[in-house]
């Protein structure tokens, strides 16, 4: 473009969706047209001749936006928007951003759009905001939100894996474990060499040596001459590798192995993490996140002044003008409604403040019945007694809450492997059962206790719990059944209530028949739901 836009462009700037298409705001003076390119590689500090690669680039035309559908749609004479039109106005906005920052998704994320934050072992959140064209009642909007997403840390790659093994790496070699940990983590990530001064050549890791590095060879020349990697790097770099007993960095594809000293290797920054977070890292993600109204409202107007869209030439090349002030809309917020709860409580009647209130000296309107439960422990880390304690808690708080709850199980906790999940919770139900039936009882509820980080053990103990056994369940965490806070168990109380038939709350206007049933006439409920990540977001 910028080689031909005076010329055979016709003066135009075109704007690309970095794939196959390229739009522009008038036709250009050609149908079909190729061009030829030829890129040099950077300068990269060694003096050797840089590398020229050329690119043969065929424009031609294939097809028209119309915009004119979009006009009929935003005046309501066209029922269905033309995504089409939205596509490209969508894809001129996002040139310059995409030129400014890293694009993710429609998200866009730099180190200096805010503070960076460390989310532990070697993972960073980046902030940035997330930009689309929409057709609403107002016209076309342009809409912006913040946003935060993982990168991984531009750290030398031993300081990333000090980080990712929480120790000091230095202090005894690595495990296997700590090995399959460091590839999982490493394999695909680009590095850039530290030590050839300026020439920083950059690599993508494919994996990691199965021997340490004073224990690796390579042929020299075509006769099979091998030397070690530590000679290699001492003759020809002068470099002295401190870290032989690790292993070395592979790079490049298997048959043509290329070995670089981890001590070598520095991150290179500007990479998304893709991979799930651990529990830590989206506790940490989420308190970086987590802003206030009037908070977010001043980032998302600073964000539209930093992104100076009266000043983006390929906002005007197509005529688009955006204004710098937020959309009005005209709003009510309705008044919350009074609760009522059990009349035993201190406080009968409550109203929510901001949309909160709690349980302090109320009790359940109606209270649930848990005579007979049992408990099982997935954690390793929970011991039995451990178990028993929080049942104990969590049955009290129960009672206090207005439930009727039975404080001792029909069986003793038990600790069990989540890979056994189908097995013991059958044999437990089974044995729990067996017990109760010779008394004429029936089982109430089931309460277990899961690792932090589970996989798809809570998913499949829903599963066997809801279509196989059915029963009642309640989940808790590890962290939690450690912390055993009055306020998390208040509010697992809350839940249990519903699951065996209580009801927590009721509305007063409901009970005085202020407001009608549902039942009474034809009524729709809406959800609106305004966390839920954008699309194609995490």
């Amino acid at each position: 473009v910028k080689l031909n836009r005076e010329s055979y462009l016709g003066k135009h700037l075109p704007a690309y969706d970095g794939r196959k298409s390229l739009y522009t705001a008038g036709p250009l003076p050609f149908v079909s047209k190729e061009f030829r390119i030829t890129l040099i590689d950077d300068d990269d500090g060694s003096g050797m001749q840089r590398r020229e690669c050329e690119f043969r680039v065929v424009i031609k035309l294939a097809a028209r936006a119309d915009l004119h559908h979009l006009g009929l749609f935003l005046q309501g004479k066209q029922a269905d928007a033309p995504q089409e039109a939205l596509q490209v106005l969508d894809i001129v906005l996002r040139e310059l951003p995409t030129s400014r920052y890293c694009p993710v998704g429609r998200s866009f994320y730099s180190p200096y759009l805010g503070r960076k934050q460390s989310l532990g072992e070697g993972i960073e959140s980046w902030r940035g905001f997330y930009q689309s064209i929409r057709p609403t009642q107002m016209g076309l909007s342009l809409n912006i939100d913040m946003s935060s997403t993982a990168f991984i840390e531009p750290l030398p790659v031993i300081d990333f894996v000090a980080q990712l093994l929480n120790r000091d790496v230095s202090s005894r070699p690595l495990s296997d474990a700590d090995r399959v940990k460091i590839k999982k983590a490493l394999r695909g990530v680009k590095v850039e060499v530290t030590h050839r001064g300026n020439m920083r050549r950059k690599y993508r890791i494919s994996g990691l040596t199965s021997q340490a590095t004073r224990e690796l060879t390579f042929p020299v020349d075509e006769r099979g001459t091998m030397k070690s990697v530590v000679e290699y790097f001492y003759e020809t770099y002068g470099f002295v590798i401190q870290h032989t007993q690790w292993p070395c960095l592979q790079v490049g594809n298997q048959q043509r192995a290329n070995y670089l000293p981890m001590e070598v290797c520095k991150i290179v920054e500007g990479q998304r993490y893709s991979k799930r977070l651990n529990e830590r890292q989206i506790t940490a993600l989420l308190r970086v996140t987590c802003q206030r109204p009037q908070e977010r409202e001043y980032d998302i107007i600073e964000t539209v002044h930093q992104n100076a869209y009266h000043e983006d030439p390929h906002a005007k090349e197509f005529g688009i003008k955006i204004s710098e002030k937020l959309a009005s809309v005209e709003a009510r917020i309705l008044p919350a409604p009074w609760l009522k709860y059990h009349d035993t409580g201190r406080e009968k009647n409550c109203l929510p403040q901001v949309g909160q209130w709690n349980m302090m000296n109320k009790k359940m309107v109606n209270g649930g019945t848990v005579n007979n439960w049992i408990c099982i422990n997935f954690s390793r880390q929970v011991q039995d007694s451990v178990a028993l304690r929080f049942c104990y808690e969590l049955s009290q708080m129960c009672y206090i809450s207005g439930m009727a709850f039975t404080p001792e199980p029909v069986l003793p906790p038990i600790s069990a492997r989540p890979e056994q999940v189908e097995k013991v919770l059958k044999t437990r139900y089974h044995d729990a059962m067996t017990k109760l039936q010779t008394q004429g009882k029936e089982l109430d509820l089931l309460i277990v206790i899961l690792p932090d980080n589970n996989g798809s053990l809570y998913g499949d103990l829903k599963r066997i719990c809801e279509t196989d056994l059915g029963i009642v369940s309640q989940c808790c965490l590890t962290k939690h059944v450690f912390k055993m806070s009055k306020q998390y168990l208040a509010n697992v109380a809350l839940k249990i209530n519903v699951k065996v038939g209580g009801r927590n709350t009721v509305l007063v206007d409901a009970i005085s028949r202020r407001i009608p049933l549902v039942s009474d006439r034809p009524t729709i409920i809406f959800g609106a739901d305004v966390t839920h990540p954008h699309p194609g977001e995490d």
